[in-house]
């Protein structure tokens, strides 16, 4: 060989790993100095700084339309955006071509964009070739309308409160909730994801605070049986029983880790990521226990949902032991409310946000793409500015696909 010839030698797949891993270790070293204020962090970041945003159904205008998806990723890569958590499950449907869902006889469309492509593949595409990770997120989790063709063609899968009734109100509006302790239920989702990721090159997949049950459900008569057959008692008429709540909260877990085995088992590289909100509330008041499932080294990213409207709360959530355990263990950030369509979010806010969880070893996912600067109280190229200001150096997470 002569001289100098070596470098010709060199696969174009060892060159891009090779290119990712200078990225990831430039990106932590200028994390650590070039701080705002290094001496205000808890411990060094050992990760690449997770610097994503979710695309919901409202960017759904975004997503269809293949040039503005182009246009979309092109300024999320620009700006230094590493990845994305696109909405796949939402409302009892998928936003994908699904065998599973037409088989279960609850999705009797194909969703596609404005030129008939296939809108996850064509994100996955584009993200892709910009460097950016694409993490599917289910973000309906156990809950789905109650006009569903889900919840209306399998009321078997549905739980109750005690007086019998199904719907619950929140953020989504009106739902029911699936039964996370019934085997088919559990089944169901577990067939969803691995579609999802036997399909499509996907990097992970992500369940957020509804991978869990309003504390008040749980008195369906399957359930019950499965209570009564373990330990030999009824449910306890109070819901927040001590025990009752353990129970529950224990089964969900269960399932967790039945489901991060199938994903494993599909592809030992795939993210398992979780986005729940604060433990207390996650635990007390939905049953997810997701301490344990980080304990339980069942999670590979942990982004909790802290959507305070000032700084002193969401500094208190974010400075929270559990926070402060998992980020020694895996990637872990917090999610950013950037604004809604009625409530939109000065810019300001969302700097003094971003540098407080920096300096916590934290990264950060942003709720939702659209909010990030397209609906916004400043100029688009104001916002973008501010968001190019603060991440001004590369946070490469390409090595991890």
């Amino acid at each position: 060989m002569a001289k100098g010839s070596w470098r010709y030698s060199v696969s174009k797949p060892t060159v891009q790993i090779l290119k990712s891993i200078v990225l990831m270790v430039l990106g932590i070293g200028l994390t650590v100095l070039l701080s705002p204020h290094p001496g205000l962090t808890t411990s060094p970041q050992t990760f690449p700084e997770i610097r994503g945003v979710w695309m919901t159904t409202n960017d759904s205008d975004i997503v269809r339309d293949h040039a503005k998806l182009q246009e979309a990723v092109h300024q999320l890569a620009r700006l230094n955006f590493n990845t994305i958590y696109p909405v796949v499950w939402n409302s009892g449907y998928v936003f994908y071509p699904s065998g599973v869902a037409q088989a279960r006889g609850f999705q009797p469309f194909i969703r596609r964009g404005l030129q008939g492509q296939d809108v996850l593949a064509d994100l996955i595409t584009q993200s892709h070739q910009k460097g950016l990770l694409v993490i599917p997120w289910f973000e309906f989790g156990f809950m789905a309308p109650p006009s569903s063709e889900l919840a209306l063609n399998h009321p078997q899968w549905l739980t109750t409160r005690q007086d019998g009734s199904q719907t619950w109100e929140g953020v989504a509006g009106e739902v029911v909730w699936l039964n996370p302790f019934h085997h088919q239920v559990q089944q169901l989702i577990i067939d969803l994801v691995i579609e999802v990721m036997t399909l499509y090159p996907v990097d992970g997949i992500q369940f957020d605070d509804h991978l869990s049950l309003p504390v008040e459900f749980g008195y369906d008569p399957y359930t019950i049986k499965l209570y009564q057959q373990e330990t030999k008692a009824s449910p306890p008429s109070n819901p927040r029983d001590e025990a009752w709540v353990r129970w529950r909260a224990n089964k969900i877990t269960q399932f967790v880790e039945k489901l991060q085995k199938a994903v494993k088992e599909k592809n030992p590289k795939a993210i398992f990521s979780v986005a729940p909100n604060p433990y207390h509330t996650a635990y007390n008041r939905h049953l997810q226990d997701w301490v344990s499932w980080v304990k339980k080294n069942l999670v590979d990213e942990l982004i909790v949902q802290i959507y305070r409207p000032d700084l002193p709360s969401f500094v208190q959530e974010l400075t929270q032991p559990e926070i402060k355990e998992a980020k020694a263990k895996i990637p872990t950030g917090v999610g950013i409310l950037t604004g809604l369509r009625n409530r939109p979010i000065g810019i300001q806010q969302i700097q003094a946000k971003v540098q407080v969880a920096r300096q916590n070893g934290l990264g950060f996912a942003f709720f939702f793409y659209e909010s990030l600067w397209d609906e916004a109280p400043e100029p688009i190229q104001e916002r973008q500015s501010k968001f190019q200001s603060l991440f001004y150096y590369p946070a490469s997470r390409g090595f991890l696909r």
